[in-house]
């Protein structure tokens, strides 16, 4: 996998040019629909109606490598660019702890901010044989082959580490799990739906939209409280026994090679758009808590979460 990583690494660093290289651009890392998606969009929005950037963000998708290739764009093509910024989640810095980007590193981009968190979550759909955690659990130890998951990251990314460690904490063998990597979280909970997979493996803004329908059921948030109301009513993991937690912090990176000037400049409008009202909106609206990091005091939570994530690769036999 690392070695796949490298070639694609070193195959996109030749790529030019960006559509619609004009004005702003947030690049999402993965088609539309996911957690990466929702970040760009919803940073976007609040910018332009706050006024701290003038006309519109433009929301580029650039899927690939789980996270990887837009990356490379933002450390290589475009590394000193003042108008592009990306998303980020834990999903990028446990990739980076692999080394899944090749000869890149945490130090190849420049870490701006981060906006809100919200926790995991695994869901199948509404009519699927298993009501709680624990019924999946029993089916799963007993029949590790026979449940699919699917996440909007890569494999031995960010959905499918959550999904190894409730099947772990759960009393299943993290090496049968099977898990089949999409390019967002919106392809993932497609297939979940459509039925070509088990367990859909992600955050709680992505199924939104199907809770509030009835298509999905929600197996386990990962967390140790329950969500905010009218939410409180979903299952978490530690209600189920298992003290497992995952909160996906929402955030975002700058090219590597930006100035200092731009960068602190950047870092200004973040830390505003993080206290202002039309942020405050639409974080209330698709359940997200307040995570507000900016500047160094964001590159060193990244930094010391990447420390962290090669010990829990290892563990998980990741990485050796």
């Amino acid at each position: 996998m690392r070695r796949l990583a490298l070639v694609m690494t070193l195959s996109l660093a030749g790529c030019t040019g960006d559509p619609a290289a004009s004005g702003y651009q947030c690049v999402a890392p993965a088609n539309p629909g996911g957690g990466w998606d929702l970040a760009c969009r919803l940073a976007s929005r609040a910018f332009t109606e706050s006024g701290l950037i003038p006309g519109n963000v433009q929301v580029v998708n650039l899927p690939g490598a789980g996270g990887g290739r837009a990356f490379v764009r933002l450390a290589t093509n475009r590394r000193s660019d003042p108008t592009v910024f990306a998303a980020a989640s834990p999903a990028t810095t446990l990739n980076l702890a692999q080394g899944l980007f090749g000869s890149l590193g945490v130090e190849d981009v420049r870490w701006v901010a981060a906006l809100a968190a919200e926790p995991g979550v695994l869901a199948v759909r509404a009519d699927a044989p298993w009501t709680s955690l624990p019924d999946l659990l029993e089916e799963w130890r007993r029949s590790p082959g026979s449940i699919i998951s699917a996440g909007g990251s890569a494999v031995a990314s960010q959905d499918h580490v959550k999904v190894l460690l409730v099947a772990e904490a759960g009393g299943v063998d993290p090496l049968q799990v099977r898990y089949v990597p999409f390019d967002g979280g919106g392809e993932a909970l497609a297939a979940t739906l459509g039925g070509f997979v088990d367990l859909f493996s992600g955050e709680v803004s992505e199924i939104l939209p199907h809770l509030e329908v009835g298509s999905v059921r929600v197996l386990a948030v990962m967390s140790s409280t329950p969500l905010s109301p009218p939410l409180d009513s979903l299952p978490t993991t530690f209600q189920a026994g298992l003290e497992v937690e995952w909160p996906t912090w929402r955030g975002f990176y700058l090219p590597g090679q930006v100035s200092d000037s731009v960068y602190h400049a950047w870092v200004e409008r973040f830390s505003a758009l993080a206290a202002s009202r039309e942020w405050e909106s639409v974080r209330r609206t698709y359940r997200w808590e307040p995570f507000v990091l900016t500047g160094p005091e964001f590159e060193t939570f990244v930094r010391g979460q990447v420390e962290t994530f090669q010990g829990l690769a290892r563990r998980m036999g990741l990485i050796r």
